[in-house]
């Protein structure tokens, strides 16, 4: 046997039966011969860490818009903080912890610019809509490998659709969905601390006694909480999801929303917005993959595409560009 195959026998032997089984799985669009090393999920996952919409990720916001200093959370560190959590409880609950990992690298590729700024404006101005999870669909259906897609198998794509706030159709699509929400909470509460948005002790005492005073405590109590709850149904404890459910809402109030927090969202949304009509208007100055987006599908979705693929910085640089005259350099005289 290859050591694929090998790999889908112990598969068959050591996970769950609710498992998502590499061996009985992988469809994809188009056939491709197997690998003689990986499973198929394996190869998922690998595509998606070597694509270039991946590699982006380093640059988009995730709650802090271009924040100074280095420990900030981005959209890449957001996206390994999920696959860590999630494959921690897959591996707990004996699912399959290669999908769940592929899932969890590929959930925010169609991430704006801006963050949720970003994917608010393109949502209201775009003829088709914009939901990042459908976006991030796109970006390995039609967007990445020059517009022929990465070929990923239903149960990673399924996955990636699902995550915010649709049931998946595998055990392990839901668990990204948990970590996910996990992930993003706590490290936020990390971030508005360090940016002096949130003190520890301004989180009410109720939410801290069930689930713990520190970001580590909070994780370990919701994972713990399901993985306890077994394979069969996947959720949090009542008491855990509500005191959850009440830091989400407390998060809401007092950062996510909050003015010191979001003080530059106003000039992020005026320039993608900006940028948007702008390449709409001009659409032979889109760059060559996103032209052949317009001919394959149309204008919006070519124009949505390229800039929902843009980082913050790379935004910011090509509305100066466009927008903002640059000052007058007379020549030297000989």
């Amino acid at each position: 046997m290859s050591v694929r195959e090998q790999t889908e026998v112990l598969e068959l032997g050591s996970l769950c039966e609710d498992a998502c089984f590499s061996i009985y799985s992988g469809k994809r669009v188009r056939p491709e011969q197997k690998c003689e090393f990986r499973t198929d999920f394996q190869r998922d996952r690998d595509r998606i860490l070597h694509c270039n919409s991946f590699r982006r990720l380093k640059h988009k916001t995730q709650v802090f818009l271009v924040p100074v200093g280095d420990h900030y959370r981005t959209r890449l560190t957001h996206t390994l903080e999920v696959s860590q959590i999630a494959r921690t409880i897959s591996r707990a609950l004996r699912l399959n912890e290669d999908l769940t990992e592929a899932i969890a690298m590929g959930h925010d590729l169609g991430h704006t610019p801006f963050g949720h700024s970003g994917e608010a404006v393109l949502a209201e101005i775009c003829p088709y809509g914009f939901k990042h999870y459908l976006q991030s669909v796109r970006v390995v259906d039609y967007i990445e490998n020059d517009g022929r897609g990465l070929n990923l198998t239903y149960e990673v794509k399924n996955g990636i659709a699902c995550h915010t706030n649709q049931i998946a159709a595998t055990k392990e699509g839901y668990i990204v969905r948990l970590a996910d929400k996990i992930a993003y909470i706590n490290h936020d509460i990390d971030d508005a601390i360090r940016a002096g948005v949130l003190k520890e002790t301004d989180i009410p005492k109720e939410i801290t006694d069930i689930l713990g005073s520190t970001k580590s405590k909070r994780i370990t109590s919701l994972v713990a909480s399901i993985i306890n709850n077994g394979v069969k149904d996947i959720k949090m404890s009542d008491d855990i999801k509500k005191a959850h459910d009440d830091l989400r809402a407390f998060m809401f109030q007092n950062v996510y929303t909050n003015p010191n927090a979001k003080n530059e969202e106003a000039k992020a949304k005026m320039l993608v917005e900006k940028l948007y009509y702008y390449f709409l208007k001009n659409p032979d100055k889109l760059p060559d993959e996103y032209k052949a987006i317009t001919k394959k599908f149309d204008k919006d979705r070519a124009v949505c595409d390229y800039i929902a693929g843009m980082t913050d910085g790379y935004a910011i640089n090509l509305y100066t560009q466009l927008f903002v005259p640059k000052g007058f350099e007379p020549k030297q005289s000989v």
